[in-house]
């Protein structure tokens, strides 16, 4: 069975050469290795192979995980599932990002839960890209409104845009998907971020302009469990 570090190498290779036929610097673009579902010692692995940002999903799976890892003191952490209003005050305790803000009310909880001895907390709006009913995400036409409440909230740095497009679309579709997402952030020039891209997708979305891909499979092989 194909290594943890193999993988990684091969993924970051991978992400170094569509940066490159982008005509990008591989440095603006950043792996983010999804470690949903797996376990502490492959998140150890994969730090031990020079990864150091990993996105989660699952609250309470995430924060075992942290805690059991704390002698890695250099992990960057990323909630990148949906967000119930419940679980808002350890993600903004326990995290550096979010990438998955669709409401102002989450946002506005974010804010006045991140603690005063952290800095302001790194987060993406996400956005329902090809309106699938199955998808978290606003609609771009209510993207300006939410834009505008964010950056009112002092605890919060909003430094982009998420998507996650159809896996029913066809590659000229995906495309577009990605293009949509990079032209709604190109209209504020304050965002530096686009959180687009996985493991089938991340040299098209980089050829779109993605600065974080996320990544789980090519690096961890398949979900453990459910």
């Amino acid at each position: 069975m194909q290594k943890i570090d193999d993988k990684l190498q091969k993924v970051t290779e991978r992400i170094t050469q569509a940066a490159i036929a982008a005509g990008r610097n591989p440095q603006t673009v950043h792996l983010v290795a999804v470690s949903k579902t797996q376990s502490a010692d492959a998140i150890r692995q994969a730090y031990h192979a020079g990864q150091r940002l990993f996105g989660e999903n699952y609250l309470q799976e995430a924060l075992d995980k942290q805690q059991e890892l704390t002698d890695l003191g250099e992990l960057e952490w990323h909630f990148i599932g949906p967000i119930q209003s419940n679980k808002t005050r350890p993600i903004a305790e326990h995290f550096a990002w979010v990438h998955s803000v669709d409401r102002l009310k989450i946002a506005q909880r974010l804010n006045e839960q991140r603690p005063v001895n952290l800095p302001p907390l790194n987060i993406c709006i996400q956005l329902n890209i090809d309106d699938e009913a199955s998808k978290s995400g606003i609609a771009l036409n209510e993207l300006p409104e939410l834009v505008q409440a964010i950056q009112t909230l002092p605890r919060l740095r909003l430094r982009g845009l998420m998507a996650i497009p159809s896996v029913n679309n066809s590659p000229e579709q995906q495309a577009s998907a990605f293009r949509n997402l990079a032209e709604a952030k190109a209209r504020y020039e304050f965002m530096d971020c686009l959180s687009m891209g996985m493991s089938a997708d991340l040299e098209m979305a980089i050829a779109e302009g993605a600065t974080h891909v996320r990544v789980g499979t090519d690096i961890f092989g398949a979900r453990t469990n459910a």
